[in-house]
């Protein structure tokens, strides 16, 4: 859905302001664009299952090194929606392997206790793997939905503390 966002005219000034160092935050579809302007690794395929997903997941934190997980519980289970057909991370085992050394692997699907299960993969994601963030630690991409998780109204606010950990972390500088 992402793929040819990147030819979009607003993109090169959403690169340069990831460049500079401004915060870029996106979720599924922005995730797809993201990575397919090469602002994040990897690419978003197909849901194993070719199937569109529509449901209430579970995600945990997997580090606090960055200003969305700042404040999030490392392995605390977090309720978030999801709504993709093309939400499958992929990407190729030595861009794994960076991303892990680098710490970049913010968030991966878990079932409600936090753990870490191929049953709790919804789409079949490498590692499961949710959400990431670049080397530089501003930008940063996730299928799921948060904001469909951060008001009371919505029946579930486990999201807001994403947003509320990046507004922390700004209100510092």
């Amino acid at each position: 859905a992402g793929a040819i966002a990147q030819c979009s005219p607003i993109m090169k000034a959403v690169k340069a302001f990831a460049e500079a160092g401004g915060y870029v935050f996106g979720v599924c579809n922005g995730f797809q664009v993201l990575c397919e302007c090469g602002l994040l690794p990897g690419v978003l395929m197909r849901n194993q299952n070719l199937q569109f997903i529509c449901k209430n997941i579970w995600i945990s934190a997997v580090t606090q090194d960055s200003p969305i997980t700042a404040d999030v519980e490392v392995g605390k289970a977090l309720k978030i929606p999801i709504a993709h057909a093309e939400g499958r991370f992929y990407a190729d085992e030595k861009t794994l392997d960076e991303l892990e050394s680098n710490n970049q692997v913010l968030f991966r699907y878990c079932d409600s206790e936090g753990n870490i299960t191929t049953e709790s993969n919804p789409n079949g994601a490498a590692r499961n793997i949710a959400g990431i963030c670049n080397a530089k630690r501003n930008v940063f991409g996730m299928m799921p939905h948060p904001e469909r998780a951060s008001e009371d109204v919505l029946g579930n606010i486990d999201g807001r503390i994403l947003f509320e950990s990046m507004l922390n972390l700004i209100a510092q500088v």
